[in-house]
């Protein structure tokens, strides 16, 4: 059956590639990113490899609260109704605590998890006047355990997220609403270019985001993605004595 896709962060990186996999599986896009040439770019791109798909493009920071609400409003309306939102668009910046580079951790707490409040909050309302949705809340491996130096402040804000996305399952239990989180491992991406070399156990993002578009197509309520390692590798890293963790990390 086609859905109505809605993608934020959509305009490179695991959205991208995220609106390409969907498309190929026969649904439907509405794309929202802040770069509205990129989303152009690849609108052309899907549309001619299938020309029967109806995707929508809208510039969207996610930070701007009244944005996210009318552009999320506006698909809705254009597009008659709203299947699923996948909360996506995100920021990697960050620096160790007490730095003085307060500036990188805020910037990543604003769009990581206020953006996703705005995100969750606007699907919400479309969800609860159409009596039905499926909200994909994108988290991070980054969310198991509080993480050290560059990347705190980005693990805490997926671990919110993540948070914020259990609390709408129980809210909507229930009713024919539905939550998926998924906690992406190392998958290729624009967001992680440039960080000095390869993280052990990284995924191409066709292969990594094809995990994660299987997750969300069986609408699991949490997922790790690709499964292997990082499902097991989620348990050893909530429970790893610290000396350990820190040699993990």
């Amino acid at each position: 059956m086609t859905k109505t896709i809605l993608i934020t962060g959509a305009s490179s990186g695991l959205g991208a590639e995220m609106a390409r996999q969907f498309a190929a599986l026969g649904h439907d896009l509405a794309l929202c990113a802040r770069r509205l040439d990129r989303l152009e770019e690849l609108r052309a791109e899907i549309t001619a490899a299938h020309p029967g798909r109806r995707v929508e493009v809208r510039e969207l920071d996610v930070t701007d609260d009244d944005a996210v609400a009318a552009v999320f409003a506006d698909l809705a309306a254009t597009l008659g109704h709203l299947d699923r939102v996948i909360v996506n668009a995100g920021l990697g910046k960050g620096a160790p605590l007490g730095t003085g580079k307060h500036h990188a951790n805020r910037q990543t707490a604003v769009t990581n998890f206020l953006g996703a409040l705005a995100q969750t909050d606007a699907a919400l309302e479309v969800f609860r006047a159409q009596h039905a949705g499926h909200l994909v809340m994108i988290s991070s491996m980054a969310a198991m355990r509080g993480m050290p130096g560059a990347t705190a402040t980005y693990a805490a804000t997926k671990a919110g997220v993540a948070h914020l996305a259990e609390g709408v399952r129980a809210d909507v239990h229930g009713t024919p609403i539905k939550v998926t989180v998924l906690y992406p491992g190392f998958i290729a991406s624009e967001m992680n270019d440039g960080t000095g070399g390869n993280p052990p156990m990284l995924v191409s993002t066709e292969k990594g985001v094809r995990a994660m578009v299987a997750a969300i197509e069986k609408e699991k309520d949490s997922a790790c993605v690709p499964p292997l390692p990082w499902a097991p590798l989620s348990v050893v890293m909530k429970h790893a004595p610290m000396p350990l963790f820190r040699k993990l990390v």
